[in-house]
C-alpha cells in the first residue's frame, strides 16, 4: 500500500509554483500511489483560482486523493470547490477532518488551522480524535495535519507550529491504539523526528524550500527540488521515505 503525501504549493500567479506541482504528479505517474493526500497550503495569496487548477489537476489522475486546510488556505472556498469530498461529517464547527479506511490502514486527517492566524492549534478537535482512534480499535492508522508538532529547530517557523501538541501527545500515549506515524508539513523542509514515542514527520514542499537554519547569523543556502513523501504500508508497518523531484 503506497500513500503519496504532497504539502505546501502555494500556487499563485506570481509564482511558478503549479509547474513544481505538475513535476510531483509526473513522477507519481511512475509510482501509481494507491491515495494521495495534500497537507495543505494550496494557494497563497487568497488566489482561489489555484483551487480549481489543482482541483483540474487532481481529477485526471487515476487514484483518489484526500485534502486538508492550511494556514494560507479559505475552507469555504475549498468546500465551495471540492463540495464534501472526504471530509467528516461530524467534525465541529467548519473543520476539514478526514478518516479513510485503505485496506488495513485507517488515514486521519486533523485540520489544525486557525482563522487569519499562521499557526496551528489542535486543542478543540482532540475529542473528535479520540473518538476516530476508539472506532479505529486495532486497526492502525497514519495521522495527517498540516502544522508540525516538534519542533523543528528553524526559529521562525516554530514559532507557528502547532498548540496542543502536548494535550495530543498525552492522548496518543493514553489511547489503546496503533498509530504507526505522524506526518505534517508548513515547515517547507523535509525532517524526521519522535512524537509520544513514535515516529513524526515533516513532509518537504512543492514550493521553495526553506533553508536548515537554526538561528545562527549565517543562513545556509536553499535550492531544493518540488518535494514530497511515500508512506509505505506492508506487514502491518509503515516505512516513509522522503523524495524530490
Amino acid at each position: 500500500m503506497l500513500i503519496a503525501q504532497v504539502s505546501d504549493i502555494h500556487a499563485s500567479p506570481d509564482n511558478d509554483n503549479l509547474s513544481r506541482f505538475d513535476r510531483v504528479l509526473a513522477w507519481l505517474a511512475h509510482l501509481t500511489p494507491d491515495i494521495l493526500v495534500l497537507t495543505g497550503d494550496l494557494i497563497d495569496e487568497q488566489w482561489h483560482q489555484g483551487y480549481r487548477l489543482i482541483a483540474d489537476r487532481l481529477h485526471q489522475q487515476a487514484y483518489p486523493w484526500l485534502l486538508l486546510p492550511g494556514n494560507a488556505d479559505d475552507r469555504q472556498q475549498m468546500r465551495a470547490v471540492w463540495g464534501e469530498h472526504g471530509w467528516a461529517a461530524d467534525a465541529s464547527d467548519d473543520s476539514l477532518h478526514f478518516t479513510h479506511q485503505l485496506g488495513k490502514l485507517r488515514l486521519i486527517g486533523l485540520d489544525s488551522t486557525l482563522e487569519n492566524q499562521t499557526s496551528g492549534d489542535v486543542s478543540g478537535h482532540l475529542g473528535w480524535l479520540e473518538k476516530q482512534f476508539r472506532d479505529a480499535g486495532d486497526t492502525p492508522s497514519l495521522l495527517f495535519l498540516h502544522h508540525h508538532v516538534f519542533a523543528s529547530g528553524i526559529p521562525t517557523l516554530d514559532k507557528t507550529m502547532c498548540q496542543g501538541s502536548g494535550a495530543l501527545a498525552a492522548l496518543v500515549r493514553q489511547v489503546p491504539h496503533h498509530l504507526l506515524a505522524i506526518s505534517s508539513g508548513h515547515v517547507h523542509r523535509p525532517i524526521a523526528g519522535i512524537f509520544a514515542g513514535i515516529p513524526a514527520y515533516i513532509c518537504g514542499s512543492v514550493c521553495p524550500a526553506n533553508p536548515v537554519w537554526f538561528g545562527t547569523e549565517n543562513i545556509p543556502p536553499a535550492d531544493d527540488p518540488p518535494a514530497l513523501m511515500v508512506h509505505r504500508f506492508t506487514g502491518n508497518a509503515i516505512t516513509s521515505y522522503h523524495v524530490s523531484v
